[in-house]
């Protein structure tokens, strides 16, 4: 395979997969920060925060990898259910109407307004599907969520690999930090949201999971002690 083919393969897969990406690695980030803090908090040993941060981002990454595959595999198949059950078409018609927001009486007096009239129909259908979807693949989504979920819990794990304890705090921090604030511009430009509402939003869970972790970890040192 031509490497233009792969390389268009994969802009294209991470284009159908960014907000799995986008949602892994705000998971990651967020979740192992609280859990680094809250560990790094109350002990001077290395050893453990790796220990905790590398058991907690592993475990992690494979539960988020486990939900969006079962989460992308339960969307092809209702969607595949719904193409099955479109052989009664005022019924499947009725049906999306009233999904897409419509009351009773308006999906019926819609539903009556092209009965027999299948051409009318299907053109209501389509304008109520849109621009098609892409079926997305759970395999792919499944693969994108455990590298994006792993790579950015590695993120404030890995300034404890290199620094001491007291240097790694500081530095962990600002990495972690960095990143939300990019993941919130990626969110913003995702949605076409405001940048600096959700970019605040985002690096604000990260810092409430750091002091929940601190706090829960302080709170279970002081009472053990």
């Amino acid at each position: 395979m031509e490497t233009g083919s792969i390389l268009q393969r994969l802009r294209v897969s991470i284009a159908n997969s960014a907000g799995t990406i986008v949602f892994g690695m705000e998971d990651g980030t967020v979740s192992i920060f609280g859990l680094i803090f809250g560990v790094a908090a109350t002990t001077s040993s290395t050893k453990t925060v790796l220990i905790a941060g590398a058991s907690g981002a592993a475990a992690a990454a494979v539960s988020m990898m486990a939900g969006a595959y079962l989460d992308a595999e339960t969307t092809l198949d209702k969607s595949d259910a719904t193409a099955r059950a479109e052989g009664n078409s005022d019924v499947s018609l009725w049906s999306r109407l009233v999904d897409a927001g419509l009351t009773s009486q308006q999906s019926n007096a819609l539903t009556a307004a092209v009965q027999g009239d299948r051409n009318a129909a299907d053109g209501l259908l389509l304008a109520l599907k849109g621009a098609a979807k892409e079926r997305l693949n759970p395999v792919e989504q499944a693969l994108w969520m455990l590298f994006a979920d792993f790579f950015a819990a590695a993120v404030p794990i890995l300034p404890f690999v290199f620094l001491p304890i007291s240097q790694a705090r500081v530095v962990s921090g600002a990495v972690t930090v960095a990143l939300l604030v990019a993941l919130g511009i990626g969110r913003a430009q995702l949605g076409r949201r405001n940048v600096l509402r959700t970019v605040t939003e985002t690096v604000s869970l990260g810092i409430g999971a750091a002091l929940a972790g601190v706090g829960i970890g302080l709170l279970i040192d002081h009472s053990l002690s």
